[in-house]
């Protein structure tokens, strides 16, 4: 059985991650979300078990006490987590997982499963940048500049991923990244099987 794809999509706070991932999820039924837990409160509309496991800090330092977690990273004050939720058997039995986490958390699983899909997304610009995250009304001057400075940061870590995906509209976004996945898919390494031709052969009452 062809192992699973271990979908990795990062960006900087604000590029549209959440909004680009919901919609791979709705056009791919096949690939499934993995739930990431945080610390931080939940926006408007989000719901524990669905967008996020909400934890308060001393379960998150519970969960990480027992291993839980795949990786972890403290981000803007706030603890996300990746728990593992048998990732590895969900993987092994043919399912693609999609995980949508911050630079620090992908870099830490991108060590211990390096034959994971790394896409990194990135904004049109910095200053569209920070036209979205100033559309959220929930920054303060200090929080949007220290946002964007650590925008650049992220960016810069990009460089790590094995894909660059810009932005510039969710359409086109999304699209890419179903091309990537659908090219992973068909890669020789992940198909070994099908080199088989001498199996088939037989089946087919032929013989060279």
């Amino acid at each position: 059985m062809q192992k699973g794809l271990l979908i990795v999509i990062s960006g900087a706070s604000g590029t549209g991650k959440g909004t680009v991932c919901k919609k791979i999820l709705a056009d791919l039924p096949e690939v499934a979300y993995s739930i990431s837990a945080t610390t931080r409160t939940p926006r408007p509309g989000e719901v524990d078990g669905k967008e996020y496991y909400f934890l308060s800090r001393d379960e998150f330092k519970a969960w990480i006490a027992e291993e839980k977690f795949l990786e972890y990273a403290e981000v803007y004050g706030n603890f996300y987590g990746t728990p593992l939720n048998k990732i590895e058997e969900r993987l092994n039995r043919g399912e693609d997982i999609l995980l949508e986490i911050d630079v620090q958390g992908a870099l830490n699983v991108k060590k211990k499963c390096p034959d994971g899909i790394y896409i990194f997304l990135l904004p049109p610009s910095l200053e569209e940048l920070k036209r979205r995250i100033e559309g959220r009304g929930t920054e303060t001057a200090e929080s949007l500049a220290r946002r964007l400075k650590n925008a650049v940061a992220e960016i810069e870590i990009g460089r790590e991923y094995n894909y660059v995906v810009v932005n510039d509209t969710i359409e086109n976004a999304v699209a890419q990244i179903k091309s990537i996945i659908a090219a992973e898919r068909c890669k020789v390494e992940r198909n070994p099987d099908k080199f088989q031709l001498g199996t088939r052969n037989k089946e087919l009452g032929t013989s060279f």
